[in-house]
């Protein structure tokens, strides 16, 4: 059997920030069922849906730019799956894109991914000198409890920026981790901000070639 796959490009802002992976999994599930679109199913006594979330959001944080890939048991161009999802997303999702995947291609694997954040102004105050004092420390361990060894949020981290107010932070993922943006923020002197009611939004999710 041809396998026919897809790549969804899409938006995940407002009060659906506040879900979690698995909420979010079940929100895409209901779209493509009053979507008419059938998902092929994973084999065995409690079968799934074949998606995948190749760099799960964090709850909390808006997605700008974000990924899912779907195998579908039916055979449906990019723009048919698009036209048919578009009037079925809830309010916070949006379908920017839909792209058609080669069979052989292998899942999608995130390689950076960008987050970004408006500062008041006097929150910046200070703020270049402590992003350029961690760029300069370069490791930074972070404890994650649990008898987990600490991690180096400084391996991950390839960039941070502070430009007119806004935070821009790119961080590399792979397999063996990733730095948390929050863990970044707490490293900045920031950890408060989502209590003043500001949150991050993720802008950016980069796949390997």
């Amino acid at each position: 059997m041809v396998r026919n796959r897809v790549r969804i490009r899409y938006r995940k802002q407002g009060d659906l920030r506040l879900i979690g992976h698995r909420d979010l999994l079940r929100a895409w599930e209901r779209v493509f069922r009053r979507a008419g679109i059938r998902l092929s199913m994973s084999e065995g006594f409690h079968p799934k849906p074949r998606m995948n979330f190749p760099s799960a959001l964090a709850v909390g944080v808006s997605g700008a730019d974000e990924v899912l890939e779907a195998q579908l048991a039916d055979a449906l161009t990019a723009g048919q799956v698009q036209s048919a999802l578009e009037p079925h997303v809830p309010q916070g999702l949006a379908v920017t894109a839909v792209e058609q995947l080669p069979p052989e291609a292998p899942p999608g694997e995130a390689q950076r991914v960008t987050y970004e954040l408006a500062l008041p102004a006097p929150w910046c105050d200070g703020l270049p000198q402590r992003v350029a004092a961690f760029l300069a420390r370069g490791a930074h361990l972070v404890d994650r409890g649990q008898g987990r060894k600490p991690v180096d949020l400084g391996q991950f981290v390839q960039g941070i920026e502070l430009v007119d107010g806004l935070l821009r932070m790119h961080i590399r993922v792979t397999r063996q981790g990733t730095a948390r943006p929050r863990e970044l923020l707490a490293a900045l002197g920031l950890e408060d901000l989502e209590q003043q009611g500001l949150f991050l939004t993720r802008t950016a999710v980069e796949l390997k070639p």
